[in-house]
């Protein structure tokens, strides 16, 4: 029989982060925990390594695994890939062991075409929500898989955005972004000499392969030699069922800290967007809320707390137990669908040398960790920093 190489998340947790990744790992982990989690699979970091022993092709039994997994992942959803009557739709995302630059970035809303996209407008009766997630998908596919320019599909954009008056991607009806997929459909023609892949499978295995290739592209390569970091497999690939925060008002995304990444004050720290994919938050392309009232620094804004008060609730419970799990400060992805919570991802956060000193002596006083875990856990470099002058947080909010 040949080696397993797709996992569910149903069978990994924390502890199988060298097989299935960072990432995968702790998707499995928060299933595992009970929490609110959209299903999916992950293919292993040494599926990447055979990747390339096989030529950098998908070789037949693994070809049949991920498609086991995903007739399981059907089920579980009741619905079908590419039915464009109740289709699934799912996300790729990178994940190697420890998280680096140079790896693939997520495509979202895989699995769309020109029939499943009608077949979702009229599902949800949400005809602009259905064409905006198939331009996102076919900018994001098209720049990460097919590896054509961002500019050209953003120059696209901001032609029909100028021609329609829009001064926002939000303020673009459904007309307007069918408009922007022809044109989108044109940017990938000219590039590749081929449409745009309208097979869900084709698009799910050419994904798979960008995912594997980003391994040992020249960022990722450097970033491993810049800090020796060797040994590791490869990456893994996380599947997962979409969850949509682009749907209206009662959706949105968001991404968080368990504790403050820059003082280490434990009080949960993030920002959200509502109507908005995950992607929204980090590109600039709109300003994003905080989470909480203290967060606010104008009183005009809704921080999530006002906002989704139920959500908010919900979410300080799980960063509760995921702290008391994984026994550090978590940084979260998170994304709200009709008003029900998703959790997209944790991991430990990155902090500053004092939050990191704090943190630890937080944490023993909460019993979470002994001394010498909190003593392991401040890196020698961080001591310096720690004796450097620093500004006073209170004093630079007054300014």
């Amino acid at each position: 029989m040949d080696k397993k190489y797709v996992y569910s998340f149903s069978e990994g947790n924390k502890e199988m982060r060298n097989l299935l990744g960072g990432k995968g790992a702790n998707l499995a982990e928060m299933s595992g925990l009970d929490l609110p989690v959209p299903q999916g699979f992950t293919i292993t970091t040494e599926a990447c390594n055979r990747f390339y022993e096989e030529n950098s092709q998908l070789w037949d039994s693994l070809l049949t695994e991920i498609d086991q997994h995903l007739e399981e992942l059907e089920k579980i959803q009741g619905k079908k890939f590419s039915d464009p009557k109740n289709p699934l739709l799912v996300s790729v995302r990178s994940g190697a062991v420890f998280s680096m630059p140079g790896m693939m970035d997520t495509i979202l809303n895989l699995g769309l075409n020109d029939d499943v996209v009608e077949g979702l407008a009229k599902l949800t009766n949400n005809e602009r929500f259905a064409f905006d997630c198939y331009r996102r998908l076919m900018q994001m596919f098209g720049n990460v898989v097919l590896g054509i320019n961002h500019d050209d599909f953003e120059e696209v954009l901001d032609h029909v955005k100028e021609s329609s008056g829009a001064k926002t991607d939000q303020d673009l009806k459904a007309d307007d972004l069918k408009k922007v997929i022809e044109g989108y459909k044109q940017v990938v023609l000219k590039a590749t000499g081929r449409p745009f892949p309208q097979d869900p499978n084709e698009q799910l295995f050419a994904a798979i392969i960008a995912v594997f290739k980003s391994w040992n592209n020249p960022r990722a390569h450097a970033y491993r030699q810049l800090y020796d970091i060797r040994g590791l497999r490869g990456t893994a690939v996380n599947v997962q069922t979409m969850v949509f925060g682009n749907m209206g008002a009662n959706c949105g995304t968001g991404v968080a800290f368990t504790r403050s990444p820059a003082t280490g004050e434990n009080q949960f720290y993030g920002e959200y967007l509502l109507n908005a994919q995950g992607e929204d938050v980090v590109a600039g392309i709109r300003t994003p809320l905080p989470i909480n009232k203290r967060q606010k620094t104008d009183k005009s804004v809704k921080s999530l707390e006002e906002v989704m008060p139920n959500i908010y609730k919900e979410l300080l419970k799980i960063i509760h137990i995921l702290e008391q799990n994984y026994r550090d400060m978590q940084d979260i992805e998170f994304t709200i669908q009709d008003g029900k919570l998703w959790m997209l991802q944790t991991r430990s956060g990155k902090r500053t040398a004092f939050s990191a000193f704090k943190i630890a002596v937080d944490m023993v006083k909460e019993k979470l960790i002994d001394k010498e875990e909190a003593l392991m856990r401040v890196e020698p470099e961080q001591l310096s920093q720690l004796l450097r002058p620093i500004f006073d947080p209170k004093e630079i909010e007054k300014t």
